[in-house]
């Protein structure tokens, strides 16, 4: 019997999928879910796909993997999409993907399929993902485009007639389309599709409000070394339990809440309301970090570059070429951006305390106000004279 590989989370959507490929493809269905870090009970998963006749149910543990190959560089480069998306779902889909490419190749699996929606950015990134390891050899099922269910409403009565568990969300109603791992939760659809309305309070799942957030400040001390994050307040971590630890510490000082419209790769605006809490925090310390330890020009370089290597993120060209010489870029003096960072976290805001660094790229000699001979102040009026000229230059 041929075999499909089903990128599967247990939830309303894949479920629905999952029952639909069995009735218009007569296959055996490997269900197939990637451990990132997501909410997630994995004996419900069992449970659920097994409810379906599922007999090969596959969840592998990705979350070191996720964080240390994929998050860590991101953040290295200081990727941010439009300004303030840290790209939590886009840098996870090109790791589920290979994931998911290689199982079809373990177990002769003549396609793979996923649960993303005909107008979302995720089918892309996949199916890149599918492209860049699977070839032409792999078929590539996207249910969204195939079938004749149109609309939530749709789905709704689909699971219905096929007496698939339909989860209910905290106000009672058909839940959200809410996507989480490890780095980030996204919240989308319903009141939220209204640009005008604003998030209810109940949608969020990671991070308290600036108002229930503490009256206290909160100090946390992150140590880089090579350019990645080691340790928290002293203590060595892995990097999934680093990331894990600073979510919580952000979660409850209200920090990482971005409520954003995005242009979508596909061509349409989307409005998503994304939690990033510890990923916040390790963007500005990383800044903070490199502000001591990068020269003017690698910075500079770095900056340059930054929209362009998020935009690639976004769009699911992770294992571009192009991404990864944009990658050796930003990686170029990574070994100097080492040294520790200490942050104030209170009610939404992150707080630079304290940048200390064994790096040489910031002398405090050439920057003091006392007098003396580390800089010499005779050549800046050559420095002003030269680019005077160039102020009429083309």
């Amino acid at each position: 019997m041929k075999k499909i590989v089903l990128a599967y989370s247990g939830g309303l959507d894949t479920s629905i999928i999952l029952k639909w490929l069995q009735e218009n493809y007569k296959a055996e269905i490997i269900a197939y879910t990637s451990d990132i870090g997501q909410k997630m009970n994995k004996k419900k998963i069992i449970q659920n796909a097994k409810r379906l006749g599922v007999k090969k149910i596959i969840i592998e543990d990705l979350k070191n993997e996720f964080v240390k190959e994929y998050v860590f560089p991101m953040i290295r480069a200081h990727a941010v999409y439009e300004g303030v998306y840290l790209l939590g779902t886009s840098i996870a889909r090109p790791l589920i993907a290979k994931k998911q490419i290689k199982i079809a190749k373990k177990f002769g699996a003549f396609a793979v399929s996923h649960g993303a929606t005909g107008k979302g950015n995720d089918q892309v990134r996949f199916e890149l993902g599918y492209a860049f390891f699977g070839g032409k050899k792999i078929k590539v099922i996207a249910p969204w485009r195939e079938w004749k269910l149109q609309s939530r409403t749709d789905l709704i009565n689909y699971a219905k007639k096929n007496k698939i568990p339909i989860p209910k969300d905290k106000k009672g109603a058909p839940p959200f389309s809410i996507d989480d791992n490890i780095f980030h939760t996204s919240t989308e659809g319903k009141v939220l599709e209204n640009p005008k309305n604003s998030a209810p309070e109940f949608i969020f799942q990671r991070t308290l409000s600036i108002e229930k957030a503490p009256n206290k400040k909160t100090k946390v001390k992150i140590t880089f070394k090579n350019g990645d994050p080691i340790s928290i307040n002293g203590k060595k971590l892995k990097p999934e339990k680093l990331l894990d630890k600073l979510n919580l510490v952000a979660g409850k000082n209200g920090i990482g809440r971005v409520d954003l419209v995005e242009n979508r790769f596909i061509g349409i605006k989307s409005r998503g309301v994304y939690e990033t809490p510890g990923g916040s925090i390790l963007h500005v310390a990383h800044r903070a970090i490199e502000s001591v330890t990068l020269d003017k020009e690698t910075a500079h370089a770095k900056e340059r570059i930054m929209p362009k290597y998020a935009e690639l993120v976004y769009n699911g060209y992770w294992f571009s070429k192009k991404r990864l010489s944009l990658q050796k870029i930003v990686d170029k003096k990574r070994n100097q951006v080492s040294g520790d960072v200490i942050l104030s976290l209170y009610k939404g805001n992150i707080t630079i305390l304290s940048r200390k660094t064994k790096n040489k790229a910031y002398s405090m000699k050439k920057v003091s106000f006392e007098e003396n001979k580390s800089f010499n102040k005779s050549k800046v009026e050559k420095f002003i004279k030269f680019h005077s000229k160039q102020l009429n230059k083309s």
